[in-house]
């Protein structure tokens, strides 16, 4: 039902997720990041928990693999989820499973990891991360908007169009953006 990717400047240490889906307020409840620590994003049937405690773990020093792997091994349904975490080192890894509906997949590089279920299919998080890699030149929010839209422009979620989110962090305990469409029928046209 979602589409999105998580991910760290490598310029600016800054952390932040671009995400969109066919349901309202997905910025309410799949975003997630902290200044200095890290970003996840949880989605497919989302549990918010992935997020709140894969944020503890990464702030107690445990890299992105060692908390997806504690993430999941405390889910009561693991593979219900599909989950995208990049640490303060820049490293990246992502989860998506089996009960995920199809197209459903992900892709993780330095810095960055893009995912998404229910789409259109396999170009939607091809052309995210494509973009995100060939415009580091941008500022880092750019580039995850960037993203986001070439996603949408490859396809996208297969049953349509309802809400977007841009959140990222830099150095303060509050974000630095924090944008939601949460209900418009071209969303990620409506966050730019």
């Amino acid at each position: 039902m979602t589409f999105s990717i998580t991910a760290r400047c490598e310029k600016t240490g800054q952390f932040g997720i671009a995400i969109s889906t066919c349901f309202p307020a997905v910025g309410s409840i799949c975003p997630f990041a902290k200044a200095s620590v890290g970003a996840i994003a949880t989605q497919s049937q989302t549990n918010p928990y992935i997020g709140v405690r894969g944020l503890q773990y990464l702030d107690q020093g445990l890299t992105a693999s060692e908390v997806l792997e504690k993430v999941l091994a405390e889910d009561p349904d693991p593979e219900a989820r599909q989950v995208a975490i990049v640490d303060k080192h820049g490293h990246s890894v992502a989860f998506t499973g089996d009960k995920s509906d199809t197209w459903k997949g992900h892709l993780t590089g330095d810095n960055y990891a893009v995912a998404g279920n229910m789409l259109v299919g396999e170009a939607t998080i091809q052309a995210m991360a494509r973009t995100f890699e060939d415009q580091s030149d941008l500022p880092f929010t750019e580039r995850l908007l960037h993203a986001l839209e070439a996603g949408q422009e490859a396809g996208g979620d297969k049953r349509g169009r309802q809400s977007a989110a841009l959140y990222a962090v830099s150095t303060e305990a509050y974000p630095m953006l924090d944008l939601r469409v949460d209900d418009h029928e071209d969303p990620v046209k409506e966050l730019r």
